[in-house]
């Protein structure tokens, strides 16, 4: 798909996200669901597809779904089981490129998140099993220089944070004055870069995605290198 410069996304999709924000139920979704497919479902599916060749140059392993089951686009509809907020639908886009192996094993991510209030991109693993946690952990404290690169670059810590949770104390087998205990006591090994609100809306959105995700591919490949999958 040809890069025009524009941005997939207009800006009536971030104000029927905002209209979705105050009308949360479910006839209001299904009197404005030819709305949802226009303004968020076929921008996204644009947005992804355009998302393919780049992801396959720098990042092979990788992939770009644009379809409506198992693809990239993560689902409208909120799993409301065991949340105290019974409001059902996502208010906010979600595109995950993941892992061509993350239906078998847990495995970074790209995330990219729109919604009016808030747009950035997200780059690693939340909450990895402790199999692959404890893998992650065990890389940083026996590569320490390899992991000051990934995780402290110029080009990565110039637009990523890396957040998430973190132990009060080191984890079992790891000594309190390891090299770089902080980030070994992490629960998750997430970047975020932030973006301007209405980022998604400017021309320019999907090449500066591309650009944010290239700072963040030592890092992406440290933890692939952590949990045993190909970068």
């Amino acid at each position: 798909m040809k890069d025009t410069g524009e941005s997939s996304f207009k800006p009536e999709a971030l104000a029927f996200l905002s209209s979705l924000s105050r009308n949360n139920n479910r006839d209001w979704f299904a009197e404005h669901k030819s709305d949802y497919e226009a303004l968020i479902l076929e921008p996204a599916f644009e947005f992804i597809a355009a998302m393919q060749r780049p992801l396959e140059k720098m990042a092979p392993h990788f992939v770009a779904v644009p379809k409506r089951v198992g693809g990239s686009l993560m689902r409208v509809y909120r799993d409301t089981r065991f949340s105290k907020t019974k409001t059902p639908y996502k208010t906010n886009i979600g595109i995950q490129f993941r892992h061509e192996q993350a239906r078998d094993v847990h495995a970074p991510a790209f995330y990219v998140h729109i919604s009016p209030e808030r747009t950035f991109i997200g780059a690693g693993m939340w909450r990895p099993e402790p199999t692959a946690l404890r893998a992650i952990r065990e890389r940083i404290a026996e590569k320490p220089a390899e992991w000051r690169k990934a995780s402290r670059g110029k080009a990565f810590s110039d637009r990523f944070l890396i957040g998430g949770e973190q132990l009060v104390r080191p984890p079992r087998g790891f000594a309190k004055d390891a090299e770089y205990i902080d980030d070994i006591r992490r629960k998750d090994f997430i970047a975020i870069c932030e973006f301007d609100n209405f980022s998604a809306i400017e021309p320019g959105f999907r090449q500066e995605v591309e650009n944010v995700f290239k700072r963040s591919l030592p890092f992406m490949e440290f933890l692939c290198k952590g949990v045993d999958v190909p970068f």
